[in-house]
């Protein structure tokens, strides 16, 4: 196991790195993922603002150039349809139609975004009554994205890869428009949209303020609550909605959210209930403006995160964790870190998941209740970025991985961070100027 700081020396001319040279790396990013910016350039830490606000820029310049489907300037949300066509290899014929628009003032940050999802029955009357749903919701001022899923099926869902392709690209363009508030974007959904919202926040809660998954209820191993630390996470099913027992992993969910929060008091905010006498349809006015009243965490000092595959894809990172390599012993698909700053000592454990259910629900055979199992990771390699608002960095710096310190020093800024966390992440507030690469 060895780390090393991500720096170099600076180019002949002391100058920033070539922003030519950045928006090829971007341009080429935007078409196909593909290696790090290798072009190390150190800086001092008072040219990381400007370095910052250089790379930011490069990014968006080479967003405009890209040639996809925009989404438009925000106006008034109405019915009129927008259409995104999605990627051929991930979804043939596939085309989400949208509404997109706001409500209220916008603020002086930025438009709050939220993305709402449909639920079950005949698409088109699923989407219209979503509409008309998020019109009324007292949620202004927002800016609402509005889709229908392209097709239907017996097993199809909100997200699959295609999907996933879609909400990757409304984050993306959403922050380069300068347009959204970055700090507030929202997920929420009914039915079928409930399991959707409930997957992808624990998925994506990296990006998010909070969501509201509404008369659904995940199995526990397809949306772990871990992932969800930092976020407003509001569930609200009908304590008699029993089809595939909603009502016992809406409770099931609850009692997870209940045992993290002990564990790790502040960072589990929720509020999940079974709602009395009612069955797959309930109020679901009261979500958003729950939902309204959360920003996002940024750098957290602490967080726990299950990287796992959904529909074969996974993250690239999560937080300032950016993954390079992945354990596979024994064709392993989950592993769990855990981060933990003190002063200046960072801690990561690592550790491969595997899940033992352990409670069936026996009249859909849904699994309720899992035991999870952890082995000590082996192999990967990642980097670590780092922030000011996480260590000092006038100071050393000790990582320890599963007990073992692999790096103790000072930590330089280099552009190629600022470069490789605005690909990994394309968020505006995840620009890291500094980064320890750690291979097991």
């Amino acid at each position: 196991m060895c780390a090393t700081l991500l720096t170099s020396c600076f180019s002949p001319s002391g100058k920033m790195a070539d922003t030519a040279t950045m928006e090829q790396h971007f341009a080429a990013h935007l078409q196909e993922p593909s290696t790090a910016y290798a072009h190390s350039h150190r800086i001092g830490w008072d040219a990381v603002p400007d370095s910052r606000t250089a790379v930011w820029n490069a990014w968006c310049e080479a967003n405009r150039a890209f040639e996809e489907d925009k989404l438009p300037s925000p106006h008034p949300l109405c019915t009129d349809t927008l259409l995104w066509p999605l990627p051929a290899e991930l979804e043939p014929n596939a085309t989400m139609p949208y509404y997109f628009g706001t409500k209220g003032d916008k603020p002086e940050n930025g438009w709050p975004l939220y993305l709402y999802i449909h639920g079950s029955g005949p698409k088109t009357h699923e989407w219209g009554t979503g509409y008309i749903l998020c019109s009324r919701f007292e949620d202004a001022p927002s800016l609402y994205f509005i889709p229908q899923i392209p097709n239907e099926g017996s097993y199809y869902r909100w997200w699959q890869r295609a999907k996933q392709f879609a909400w990757e690209r409304l984050l993306r363009q959403s922050f380069v428009s300068g347009e959204v508030d970055a700090n507030r974007v929202y997920l929420f959904g009914i039915s079928e949209g409930g399991y959707g919202s409930q997957r992808l926040a624990s998925f994506y809660a990296d990006y998010l303020a909070a969501a509201g998954p509404m008369a659904g209820g995940e199995i526990p191993f397809d949306a772990p609550a871990e992932n969800c630390g930092h976020i407003g996470f509001s569930l609200r099913t009908g304590a008699n909605d029993f089809m595939f027992a909603r009502d016992l992993l809406t409770a099931r969910t609850h009692e997870l959210f209940d045992s993290l929060q002990r564990c790790y008091p502040d960072e589990y905010r929720h509020h999940i209930e079974l709602i009395p006498g009612r069955g797959h349809g309930i109020d679901y006015s009261p979500t958003t403006p729950w939902l309204s009243h959360f920003t996002r965490v940024l750098h957290p000092r602490h967080f726990v995160w299950e990287d796992y595959p959904m529909d074969g894809i996974y993250r690239r990172g999560f937080y300032n964790i950016a993954v390079h390599e992945r354990d596979t012993i024994g064709g392993n698909e989950r592993t769990r870190y855990e981060m933990t700053v003190e002063g200046n000592t960072i801690r990561l454990t690592i550790d491969r998941v595997n899940y033992e259910v352990t409670q069936r629900e026996p009249r859909w055979n849904i699994p309720i209740k899992h035991t999870k199992h952890y082995t000590p990771v082996t192999e990967g390699a990642f980097t670590l970025y780092l922030s000011d608002e996480m260590v000092n960095f006038d100071q050393k710096v000790t990582l320890i991985v599963n007990g073992k310190q692999v790096y103790r020093g000072k930590v330089r800024p280099d552009m190629k961070h600022l470069v490789n966390s605005c690909a990994t992440f394309f968020d505006p507030e995840r620009l890291y100027a500094a980064g320890i690469e750690v291979e097991l």
